[in-house]
């Protein structure tokens, strides 16, 4: 085992992500993916990602290597970390780590980029769950600093916090299990707000966007939730806060919507998401969407990352 070896699991969107980030940080990447002709894409991708990486983090300068392997055993034989990244399904996964496991190091930690399955879920059948994480990126990871971590497992979760902190990345511990973790909980409830409102026709899909990007979106990229109500009460803070307006906050969660995904609702939502993108097409989008992100990121970390 090579402990500067990383084997990348899945090759699509998070794994071409999480693979720039590793080599931008000076590890070797061994990627595999079950589908067909994946090579080429992959390569051009992840190729992409590293170069932002390294376009905003110039100290970087030792680079690893990314490959494409052909087989699964090729990819896990000699790494010391494991980022799968497989489709969410129980089955799927487990099935993959079985053939993980038989030919991994038996040191080999293995971590799962799941979005909404549970640490409970997919330990069952492994033969060293002491070694397996959850590990759940925000999107596109090689940009995104957030990862959600849960680990039972001290040594293992102490292990994966300093691995990602040594990416760059912001690691956040769970001290429960939860379905969707932390974050996508929250941008769960915020969408179905969103939703609903589109729904009761509020406002259109644009503007809905457009009343988050510029009100408490760009709030929250420097101040979470709680801490902006903390100074939402004025000097008196957040026991203020709660004690004299808490009762208004009660009367708007009981207002909030219960969107049900009609064939109606969706086709607004798909019309006006359309409507905004204004014919610019996914690559696109993703392309505008990165170069805004790693402004932000440099206004963030005061032009230096």
């Amino acid at each position: 085992m090579q402990d500067r070896t990383v084997a990348v699991i899945g090759a699509g969107l998070i794994g071409q992500s999480w693979s720039a980030l590793f080599a931008a940080h000076g590890y070797d990447v061994l990627a595999w993916d079950p589908a067909n002709n994946w090579e080429e894409r992959f390569q051009a991708k992840s190729s992409h990602a590293l170069r932002q990486v390294c376009s905003i983090a110039p100290s970087l300068s030792e680079i690893g290597r990314i490959q494409a392997v052909g087989t699964l055993q090729e990819a896990v034989a000699s790494a010391f970390w494991i980022q799968e990244n497989a489709p969410e399904s129980v089955p799927v996964k487990i099935e993959l780590y079985e053939q993980i496991e038989e030919s991994a190091s038996k040191d080999a930690i293995l971590a799962s980029s799941t979005s909404s399955l549970t640490w409970s879920m997919l330990a069952s059948s492994l033969r060293a769950p002491d070694r397996f994480i959850t590990a759940h990126p925000f999107n596109p990871p090689h940009l995104m600093p957030l990862v959600e971590i849960f680990a039972p497992h001290p040594q293992t979760r102490e292990t994966a916090r300093g691995f990602y902190d040594g990416l760059g990345r912001h690691t956040v511990v769970l001290d429960r299990e939860a379905v969707g973790h932390i974050a996508n909980r929250l941008a769960s409830a915020l969408w179905r707000e969103a939703v609903s409102l589109v729904e009761e026709g509020v406002a259109s899909v644009s503007a809905i966007d457009a009343a988050l990007v510029n009100g408490p979106g760009l709030r929250w990229s420097v101040i979470g939730a709680h801490m902006a109500y903390h100074l939402g009460g004025g000097s008196g803070g957040i026991e203020y806060y709660l004690r004299h307006l808490g009762p208004s906050q009660e009367r708007r969660w009981a207002s909030l919507g219960t969107p049900t995904l009609t064939q109606e609702l969706v086709g607004k939502i798909v019309e006006g998401v359309l409507e905004e993108a204004g014919g610019r097409t996914i690559e696109e989008l993703e392309a505008e969407r990165d170069a805004a992100l790693v402004r932000v990121l440099a206004a963030k970390a005061g032009g230096r990352l």
